[in-house]
């Protein structure tokens, strides 16, 4: 079974994670649906999880681990489960037989699987659900039945005593009420979203009135009325999720009040179309602990003064994506503990510019956290901001329109005198200025993001005035317009982390002094993509903490090479504790000895996209703690022990796809070698991405085709070589001779044997008892071949019995066959297809001859084969069997008249074999 890397997400939460886990997976991927995977051939098993989803399965496999404790049978063509399928894997814990075409929960599925737990059956087709078909399910803490359509019969959910998740969302069901009785006592979470429920009624939840439920999901369920106390028996509810209930505001208002005696801590209304909230919307959670509200997407337009007056615990308040007109000191009048406020795109766009008025957010003087992310407002006043005193975060980013920010001044953030702020975010603000003092108010900050702006100035260190805190400051992407001097950074010494990407003027840092010389704590230093072509030696003097540099695409072909003005800038022997090192795209063609030298805590060190081509020895020594190396995309040819075994001792990851390779002895066993021999070490694209350039022969291959064996020393293994490959060859010779030429051989072999021994192996005395040496058995068509073939041997030493010409005078035809048989020595059939069909020959002739070869010896009958005969008509005709007879004594006709002359000295040395057997 084909295994894959797939991760299977866990199926059992901590109680106390449930509601927010459930929460997290129903908002961000849907309400059926927490995990997306891709469509696999086959099933797998990994650490006891089988997944057969999507594989068109109409039954459970029986060829499983029997071990398993996990089973996905998602996405199949599955239209009854029989509990029978199962009994192989009675260790099931985890059950999930979704999306397919079911339409009833067997009762024996539980009997047959003691140990589960969850039981997934989402998007089937099940109508009724009864009582004695949950009834086995005690160990059931999960049950998953959404999109079924499903009819309660009787108590179905009674004997689920362990349960502590239930979906029934999507089926339709007009009622909350799922029984009558108390029952479910261990439930925590329970979905009757997307259903048809439109009145709550006293006594729906009454049969959870033993339960600890937590976490309640009504989502889109078209809620018009609610009678009182219809929330009464589930008071410990923590969490409720109203989203897309289109409820108006009376509904809302009265539910609010249904939820006074309630533990409600989390409330999701979102997407109800919640145009206006007024000063009485929420009076009803006054007496509650709520700490959390959402209400985005609700084209919110107005907030009436005094609408949170009631959520007085209220910590989180997200109003993302409305379209509110106006906020005033009094929107958010009562909200004395809330500590996150997200009003991203929450203020509308249109002809009229939203307007933040001052004092607006006085009344949060716990928050803590301002999210004003894509808001467009009118104007940012030196009171904008007044009463945040505890706020620590405040985000603007890519709030366009805010024109105050376009030219920030000292009186920018006046507001925020008073707040503990650390953190800054004004990415995407179109920033074009940045005057002297403008956050010198911000003295707790210690994050600052001004990327993607238009600042175009000359940076002369006042425009971080107060800023002694920080420690990270994010300026890419502005333009390249910005332009440093020695004293830039010089009120931020407690600088860590600091990014200039796509921002600098090409000389910007080509000072002396330095303009990083100030700032000995930091950590992270960016100057990627900003075409930079000269630095001096001691720009990074003084940096001594520094550990990541990036330098890429930037100019600096000439930075390093020999032939530059003064040499080489060997500008990194200040930073000996770097641990990354980019510089792709940088135009190098050569790297100095002492360029690297003393890096010795380096981890990573990408230099792609580059023109590298032969490396000097030893340039990498020093890097024995390297554990990521990139070379993409340079002109390397060699990768030799010399250069790289150093680096590649204790390396983790290696990118060196994409050069242009030569596949000889010197420049490539080293590295195929260690490739083989190693295993920590990962290799993206190894087989695909290394390729040959040179030799010829080896162009386009994988580096992973070079024959190693080819560069050792081969002279142990000549002799055994030319000894091995000569054998080989006279096996080969020796076998097409005998194939093509066995017959000649064999021909003349048998001239000289006879020659020197004689044709016969027969006695003079075993001659003398017989008068014919053969008697020829032929058909009557078959004559003529007789005649000019057969009759041309006889001499003194060799005669032939023929019927027609030695027949005996004065006795019949088959007397005269008896007789002449018993006076030949040797009995010669002609094989035809007319001899199988002659009644004669077959039945008396050759009853005879079998009579003869029992007395005599199976050496006594020869066959001539003119045609090719089967044995088995052979035997049907002749009574005869070439197994009968000795190999020599069966001949058959050659086709070639040259093997003509060898048929005869066979047929001579068959009539010459003895009868007698050899004792």
């Amino acid at each position: 079974m084909q295994r894959q890397n797939l991760v299977f997400e866990k199926m059992r939460a901590p109680r106390s994670l449930l509601p927010l886990v459930i929460t997290i997976c129903y908002f961000v991927v849907g309400p059926h649906n927490c995990v997306a995977f891709p469509k696999r051939s086959s099933c797998y098993v990994q650490d006891g999880k089988a997944d057969c989803r999507h594989l068109s399965l109409s039954e459970v496999p029986q060829d499983l681990p029997q071990d398993i404790t996990s089973l996905d049978m998602s996405h199949n063509r599955l239209k009854e489960i029989h509990p029978v399928t199962l009994t192989r894997y009675p260790g099931l814990i985890h059950l999930n037989i979704g999306y397919n075409s079911i339409s009833k929960v067997d009762p024996g599925l539980c009997r047959t699987l003691p140990l589960l737990q969850t039981l997934n059956m989402e998007h089937n087709q099940v109508f009724v659900l009864k009582e004695e078909d949950m009834s086995h399910c005690t160990n059931l803490t999960r049950l998953f039945m959404a999109s079924n359509k499903i009819k309660l019969q009787g108590e179905p959910f009674s004997a689920l005593q362990s349960l502590e998740v239930l979906d029934v969302s999507m089926n339709k069901l007009q009622s909350a009420k799922l029984s009558s009785q108390p029952q479910l006592p261990s439930l925590v979470n329970l979905s009757l979203a997307f259903n048809n429920i439109g009145t709550l009624k006293k006594d729906d939840f009454s049969f959870l009135n033993q339960s600890f439920l937590q976490f309640l999901n009504m989502s889109s369920v078209p809620l018009k009325t609610l009678e009182p106390g219809c929330f009464t028996p589930i008071s410990s509810l923590r969490t409720l999720i109203m989203d897309g209930s289109s409820m108006d505001t009376l509904v809302i208002s009265k539910l609010c009040s249904e939820l006074s005696g309630s533990s409600i801590d989390v409330l999701f209304l979102r997407k109800m179309k919640l145009i206006k909230l007024t000063n009485t919307t929420f009076s009803g959670l006054q007496k509650t602990n709520l700490t959390f509200l959402d209400l985005s997407r609700n084209g919110m337009v107005e907030i009436e003064p005094g609408s949170f007056q009631w959520l007085s615990r209220l910590l989180t308040l997200l109003l993302t994506d409305n379209n509110i007109k106006l906020l005033t000191k009094d929107t958010f009048q009562g909200l004395k503990s809330l500590k996150k406020l997200q009003l991203t795109k929450a203020l509308g766009s249109g002809h009229h510019t939203p307007v933040i008025g001052d004092f607006s957010f006085q009344p949060l003087s716990a928050l803590e956290s301002l999210i004003l992310q894509r808001t467009g407002v009118r104007a940012i006043t030196q009171y904008t901001f007044t009463g945040l005193t505890s706020l620590k975060e405040l985000d603007m980013s890519w709030s366009s329109s805010l024109t105050s920010l376009r030219n920030i001044t000292s009186k920018t953030f006046v507001s925020l005198t008073q707040s503990p702020l650390r953190k800054l975010n004004l990415t995407g603000t179109s920033i074009a200025q940045i005057n002297p003092g403008c956050f010198s108010v911000l003295r707790n900050l210690t994050t600052l993001l001004l990327e993607f702006n238009f600042i175009k100035q000359n940076l002369t260190g006042k425009e971080f005035e107060g800023l002694g805190q920080v420690e990270e400051i994010y300026m890419s992407n502005n333009q390249q317009t910005v332009n440093l001097g020695s004293m830039s950074f010089v009120n931020v010494p407690k600088l860590r982390f600091l990014t200039l990407a796509r921002s600098l003027r090409a000389e910007a840092v080509n000072l002396d002094p330095s303009p990083f010389r100030h700032l000995p704590n930091l950590t992270f230093l960016d100057l990627s993509n900003n075409n930079i072509a000269n630095i001096r030696e001691n720009m990074l003097e003084g940096l001594v903490n520094l550990k990541v540099l990036k330098l890429q695409h930037n100019n600096f072909a000439r930075l390093w090479k020999s032939a530059n003005l003064g040499g080489p800038v060997l500008f990194l022997k200040h930073t000996r504790r770097l641990t990354t090192l980019e510089m792709d795209n940088n135009g190098m063609d050569e790297i100095p000895v002492e360029a690297l030298r003393g890096l010795s805590d380096l981890r990573q060190l990408s230099l792609a996209n580059n023109l590298l081509n032969r490396l000097k020895d030893s340039v990498f020594d020093d890097l024995n703690s390297l554990q990521v190396l990139n070379l993409q995309k340079n002109l390397i040819t060699a990768v030799r022990p010399e250069v790289f075994k150093t680096p590649l001792s204790n390396l983790r990851r290696l990118v060196l796809d994409k050069n242009p390779f030569d596949c000889t002895c010197e420049s490539m066993l080293w590295f195929v070698t260690w490739l083989n021999d190693t295993n920590g070490t990962s290799v993206p694209g190894l087989r695909d991405q290394y390729m040959c350039n040179t030799p010829l022969g080896y162009f386009n291959h994988s580096i992973l085709d070079f024959d190693g064996l080819s560069c050792k020393d081969m002279t142990p293994f000549q002799a055994l070589y030319i000894l091995s490959s000569t054998a080989v060859l006279m096996l080969l010779v020796t076998a097409l001779l005998v194939r093509f030429q066995g017959w000649r051989i064999q021909f003349y072999w048998n001239i000289l044997i006879n020659r020197t021994l004689g044709f016969s192996d027969a006695t003079v005395e075993e001659g003398r008892e017989f008068e014919y040496d053969a008697y020829i058995i032929h058909s009557d068509k078959d004559s003529s071949w007789v005649e000019r073939r057969m009759v041309p041997l006889e001499n003194d030493q060799c005669r032939f019995c023929l019927d027609d010409r030695d027949a005996v005078p004065g006795t019949s035809q088959l007397q005269s066959i008896v007789e002449n048989m018993r006076n030949s020595r040797k009995i010669v059939f002609v094989v035809t297809e007319t001899l199988l069909n002659d009644a004669l020959c077959s039945r008396f002739k050759a009853h005879h001859a079998l009579h003869q070869v029992i007395e005599a010896s199976r050496d006594s009958v020869v066959l001539v084969f003119l045609q090719d005969v089967h044995d088995y008509k052979l035997s049907q005709s002749l009574l005869l069997r070439r197994g009968m007879l000795r190999p020599c004594c069966i001949l058959d006709w050659p086709v070639h008249k040259e093997r003509v002359p060898a048929f005869h000295q066979k047929l001579l040395i068959a009539l010459g074999m003895t009868n007698r057997l050899q004792e």
